[in-house]
């Protein structure tokens, strides 16, 4: 498990391709990476740019890049305080369809934020959590090279007026956080620990070593990618 802090969403894209090949030649490996993401945005294939209610002065103005994601799910907002799960396992080597995957990644979501609050609600299409009608939590994952990619978002803590023109996953509703809808003390560490573990117990792993950095193998990587990005800025 990679418990990180703040990652680019480019960043995150390079790590992930890197897991994806690394898990994909020994179906004995798998990763979790939990971090947050600097402002950006993501547009899954049920997404539309019409879903983002900014124009692209205001996205320069703000420094959102939109990226298109080759995931499930819609649009999403990324920003700091929203917690990003991904899981990257070997699905197809274990033999786990792709509905079973996000119904137990849900799952799991579900039994973490179920301690801070009682109003849940799961989407009917298993593919987020709401809490009194607002989404709380979302899903968009993908299946690349017998792996998955991608993950869920929960928000713990963002900054909510940030949301207010986002149609995430096309909801005409902004998505809420734990932080409003919990009478708890929400801490950031704590809730990540919680989902990490949860994760690892939904999917059956016992045995698990945790890093709070990347190998400098994939720093190199995300050197790579970032200054790949500069010029092409």
């Amino acid at each position: 498990m990679y418990l990180l802090k703040t990652l680019t969403y480019e960043s995150y894209l390079a790590l992930q391709r890197r897991l994806v090949y690394d898990i994909s030649g020994n179906p004995e490996l798998a990763t979790l990476v939990v971090c947050e993401h600097s402002p950006a945005i993501s547009i899954g294939r049920e997404g539309s740019r019409s879903h983002v209610r900014l124009s692209a002065a205001e996205l320069v103005s703000r420094e959102w890049r939109i990226h298109w994601a080759a995931r499930g799910g819609g649009v999403q907002l990324h920003v700091p305080g929203q917690i990003s799960i991904y899981p990257l396992l070997p699905v197809s080597a274990i033999g786990i369809a792709p509905a079973d995957y996000t119904r137990w990644l849900l799952g799991a979501a579900k039994s973490v934020v179920q301690r801070y609050t009682n109003e849940l609600a799961i989407d009917d299409d298993n593919t987020g959590l709401r809490v009194r009608g607002r989404s709380l939590v979302r899903i968009g994952a993908a299946i690349r090279f017998g792996v998955s990619a991608f993950g869920l978002v929960l928000n713990a803590c963002p900054d909510l007026e940030l949301f207010d023109r986002i149609q995430c996953s096309g909801d005409p509703l902004p998505m809420t956080s734990l932080e409003r809808e919990s009478p708890y003390r929400i801490e950031l560490p704590v809730i990540r620990r919680e989902l990490a573990e949860a994760i690892r117990e939904a999917f059956g792993y016992r045995q698990c070593a945790y890093f709070h950095s990347q190998p400098q193998s994939l720093l190199k990587t995300l050197n790579h990618a970032n200054l790949a990005n500069s010029r092409t800025s």
